[in-house]
């Protein structure tokens, strides 16, 4: 089982390369955003908590996302590995992660960033609320939160990748065609 994880800013192209390398490697496509939309959506009681939280441009708590991620994780059998899409965004996350693919005798073959600078972040975000409709994009004060949350909260783990060897950084400034080729090199080498 290979998995990777694709880190980045918000906006940086994750969900987009994600779905493009699960489908040509037959990885499921892992995003802890979208798990959590959808717990949304149906109105769960996790769905409630969650909602809360990211409208006010947060992270959700760990164990909310790690709940989730579990159930994911063992209903997806028929894959040749998971493609985390910008999940983990702690240390913490990434210690339960680690963990938990320990216990399914997995682990991280490569941590991938698509690098883009903060003024890129917010143009893309603000495209992205457009046209998905994603509420939780729309606002520049949250807008503002979420790269604040990302450059003190996410960005402490590369290091943590770092010292595993498992973190390599590629553009994510170039085209969605460009960007896929470099991940696809990536993946086809390790």
């Amino acid at each position: 089982m290979k998995n990777y994880i694709l880190f980045g800013a918000p906006g940086a192209g994750k969900g987009t390369q994600s779905a493009l390398i699960a489908k040509k490697y037959n990885f499921c496509h892992i995003s802890t955003g979208d798990l959590l939309r959808k717990e949304i959506n149906e109105g769960s009681e996790i769905g409630l908590k969650a909602k809360k939280i990211i409208e006010n441009g947060n992270l959700v708590d760990d164990s909310i996302v790690l709940e989730i991620l579990k159930c994911e994780l063992k209903r997806k059998t028929d894959v040749n590995g998971f493609i985390f899409d910008g999940y983990p965004r702690t240390l913490n996350q990434a210690y339960d992660l680690e963990k938990l693919l320990g216990e399914l005798g997995w682990g991280i073959n490569k941590v991938v960033c698509l690098h883009i600078d903060d003024d890129m972040i917010f143009k893309r975000i603000q495209h992205r609320a457009q046209i998905e409709n994603r509420k939780d994009d729309t606002s520049d004060e949250i807008i503002r939160q979420r790269i604040i949350n990302y450059h003190t909260q996410t960005e402490p783990i590369v290091e943590y990748y770092i010292k595993q060897g498992k973190f390599v950084e590629i553009p994510g400034d170039t085209t969605i065609e460009q960007a896929f080729e470099d991940l696809c090199n990536l993946i086809d080498n390790s």
